[in-house]
């Protein structure tokens, strides 16, 4: 009997360390920045639509003479050239794309 209580004695320890479990390490989580390109548009939301031009074929053939047609042809030209100063400063502000 004694041995038994001995061997109890010396099995009780054991059998506590046993029994108990640790909880498995939390992970580490370390919060990591990524640069993302994204893609935006170079054309400004205020520039205008393009105008009505008064030198369409219509306009044209309907001028009484070749006088007309002429003064058609130059307001065009006018507007024309507006209108392509505007674009251009819209373009040279955009990003040239590069390849890699």
């Amino acid at each position: 009997m004694t041995l038994r209580l001995a061997f109890i004695a010396a099995a009780m320890p054991l059998a506590a360390c046993a029994g108990r479990q640790t909880p498995p390490p939390q992970p580490i989580l370390t919060p990591i920045e990524v640069a993302v390109p994204v893609a935006t548009g170079c054309v400004p939301p205020n520039i205008a639509a393009a105008p009505d031009y008064p030198d369409t074929d219509q306009a044209l053939r309907s001028a009484a003479d070749a006088a007309s047609r002429y003064q058609l042809l130059y307001a065009g030209r006018k507007v024309r050239v507006g209108r392509l100063g505007e674009l251009e400063a819209v373009i040279a502000g955009c990003p040239k794309a590069t390849v890699r």
